[in-house]
């Protein structure tokens, strides 16, 4: 990119467009992404088949919005169909011939059926500037540090993300976590990264192990920027605290990885957040839907939706209305830090809605108000059901460790501030059952917060 390395974006030319140009830009890609899809898409055809529609009849936004939605469920369904019928797990849902097809990318899931994207060498080019632009945005310039503390896999936030940093001139410390938390602390006082690219479950791991694995506690580790990704945690304020007190870091929300929807939290102190910047919107356009009807929601400052996402400019296996499963608020209002587009703030996964006595409850916001009691607790919990949900059978269990440093005495003390806390909150009032510190799992990747368990004597 030109203009040098003191330039506020990645790519100005796109990134800077006025709300008018870009909604004509995305609208422009749309119609010839649409007629590429049914074109070369078994599976786009058969969905234009049932809303009884073909590319040359969208003309509008409000037209595409007729067309059926798909969501992971479909996709793994046309990857079956695909392999079973023709051998090919693309044969229905990809539209590039296979000798395009340069990489592989993976998602696995709930189900752990992975899910699979294939690129094109174009599409790696598309997800290398998105990661430009938005390690761009946070500081990193060419020459800069990244440690990837991620799995080194050919999920996103493996090869992928690799790739990505290269693009951009940064150094890439692919160490990964497949090795331990002493392996990637190894590699952080050798190399003396300035970024460090975890989910928010590593990071907390780290700070706690970091003195007694290396003699000195996270923050004389060097680390500058913590790149947040993977799960949620990244965007909330007492998490981003804790996070940011403990690394000596500037934290960073971010999303994104093989795919071509990318977005990024600005340089805002740690207690606060303004949500993510979208930076791929000339390449993605954003829909909302209800996440219950699936009725379309308009794009306003605050609106609430389930995100849907459809490629603009994609050649291997483009998303066309594909229903993410993340619930998030949209911010249209100029952010503070001055860089341009919509935010989202991701308030949680769909599918891991939770209801207690008609209050819908998201374990990320649970997380929330129990990382504001530390270091009275550790931070860890697990949500514990009796059986899955959506629907809770209340009081909802909630399982955490208390702190080293918590007499006995403050327990009683410290639970009912917590009560009241969660009542103010999230309008529930939990069961919390208290455990020794360190005893519940720590995971390097995804931390999954919802257990299963038989109820006591049930």
């Amino acid at each position: 990119m030109s203009g040098g390395a003191d330039r506020r974006l990645w790519n100005p030319a796109a990134e800077a467009m006025s709300a008018d140009e870009m909604r004509a830009l995305q609208l422009a890609r749309l119609k010839r992404q649409l007629a590429y899809n049914h074109a070369n898409g078994p599976f786009h055809r058969e969905r234009f088949k049932a809303a009884g529609a073909r590319p040359e009849d969208i003309h509008s936004f409000s037209d595409f919005a007729q067309l059926p939605l798909m969501d992971k469920e479909a996709h793994r369904q046309a990857q079956a169909r695909g392999l079973e019928e023709f051998g090919d797990p693309f044969a229905l849902f990809g539209c590039a011939p296979r000798e395009k097809i340069v990489r592989i990318n993976a998602t696995s899931g709930t189900t752990g059926e992975p899910t699979l994207y294939g690129l094109t060498a174009h599409d790696v080019g598309v997800v290398n500037e998105m990661h430009a632009r938005k390690y761009w945005r946070a500081g990193m310039r060419p020459g800069g540090v990244m440690l990837q503390a991620l799995s080194l896999s050919m999920f996103t936030g493996g090869l992928p993300l690799s790739q990505g940093i290269q693009h951009m001139g940064a150094c890439v410390v692919p160490v990964g976590v497949e090795g331990g938390t002493a392996r990637v602390i190894q590699f952080a006082r050798l190399t003396k990264p300035e970024a460090l690219i975890a989910t928010p479950s590593f990071a907390r791991h780290l700070i706690e192990e970091c003195e007694k694995l290396a003699g000195v506690p996270a923050r004389a580790l060097g680390i500058k920027r913590f790149f947040s990704a993977g799960e949620a945690g990244g965007g909330d304020p007492e998490i981003r605290a804790m996070l940011a007190q403990g690394l000596g870091a500037r934290i960073f929300d971010h999303t994104g990885g093989g795919h071509a929807f990318h977005a990024i939290s600005c340089d805002q102190p740690p207690g606060e957040f303004k949500g993510l910047h979208l930076v791929s919107e000339d390449h993605c356009l954003l829909e909302l839907v209800d996440p219950d009807s699936k009725a379309g929601v308009e794009i306003t400052d605050g609106a609430r939706g389930e995100m849907v996402w459809t490629f603009l400019g994609w050649e291997g296996g483009p998303f066309m209305r594909y229903a993410m499963g993340d619930v998030v608020e949209i911010a249209t209002d100029p952010c503070p830090c001055g860089q341009p587009g919509p935010r989202i703030r991701i308030i949680g996964r769909a599918d891991d809605m939770l209801i207690v006595k008609g209050v819908n409850v998201y374990p990320q916001a649970i997380a929330g108000v129990i990382a504001g009691f530390r270091p009275r607790i550790t931070g860890a919990f697990r949500i514990v059901l009796g059986k899955a949900g959506p629907s809770v059978s209340p009081p909802l269990r909630i399982r955490l460790e208390r702190g080293e440093a918590l007499a006995a005495q403050d327990l009683g003390a410290l639970e009912k501030e917590m009560l009241e806390r969660f009542r103010a909150e999230l309008h529930i009032r939990p069961r919390l059952e208290w455990t020794d510190p360190r005893s519940l799992p720590r995971e390097a990747m995804k931390t999954r917060l919802v257990v299963i368990e038989a109820r006591p004597g049930g």
